[in-house]
């Protein structure tokens, strides 16, 4: 087979190939970017083996009289503790405008707005999009602006249809679903609180139960006079 050939037959190799590299490439790039998505956790004990490690480090640069690096390694070590017992760094804020607009960069949010110095409502457009995935992803972009600690995304779907749809989702941006972070008020930003939409549900469910006795007593009245002899 002559040089030509060969050139060819590999030319026409690459060609085939490409989708397939294409396609890696694609999901290489969806795995990177839903890793970068998680955000920062807080409430996490303390690692006894890295925290011996940094006090050691920290009893070196002391001797050494590196004041820079000693006070490198104590703000690491408070940041640490504070996380650990969950307790907000008021030296790194976060800008609550700036914030916003971020917010709002997510795909999906169609607004956002502080309803107090601590919770951010967002309105997404598609039910689907009110989930953790999407109070990931902004706190993942307030990450860069300060401590996420002192944030709680609430999410609410602005297709919602009715009162559970109306439901909104709140976490802190660094705790699981519930927790809050020290002396952070666990505030009700729902519209309509659950024991309402729950007496709503259960009044519904009432009436219609209701409506089926009633139903199956007129057709029992119906069969009684049918089968029953005029006098």
């Amino acid at each position: 087979m002559n040089a030509g050939a060969v050139r060819g037959r590999n030319r026409r190799s690459s060609i085939l190939l490409l989708p397939a590299l294409l396609v890696l490439s694609a999901c290489g790039a969806d795995r990177a970017e839903r890793q970068a998505a998680q955000p920062a956790a807080a409430g996490q004990p303390i690692d006894r083996v890295e925290t011996a490690q940094r006090l050691n480090a920290m009893r070196g640069q002391a001797m050494a009289g590196d004041q820079a690096a000693l006070q490198q390694s104590v703000s690491e070590l408070d940041r640490d503790l504070r996380r650990a017992v969950r307790l907000v760094d008021p030296e790194r804020k976060i800008d609550r405008e700036n914030a916003r607009i971020a917010a709002k960069s997510v795909a999906g949010v169609r607004s956002a707005v502080w309803v107090d110095e601590e919770n951010l409502l967002a309105i997404v457009d598609r039910n689907a999009q009110r989930s953790y995935g999407t109070i990931d992803a902004i706190c993942t972009r307030l990450e860069p602006m300060g401590d996420t600690l002192g944030v709680v995304v609430n999410l609410q779907s602005g297709a919602a249809r009715n009162g559970d749809e109306l439901e909104i989702l709140s976490r802190n941006c660094e705790l699981p679903p519930g927790q809050r972070a020290q002396a952070q008020a666990h505030r009700q930003i729902d519209v309509l609180p659950p024991q309402v939409r729950a007496q709503h549900r259960a009044n519904a469910d009432a009436a219609l139960a209701a409506q089926g006795r009633g139903a199956e007593r007129e057709e029992s009245e119906r069969i009684i006079q049918a089968s029953t002899p005029e006098m």
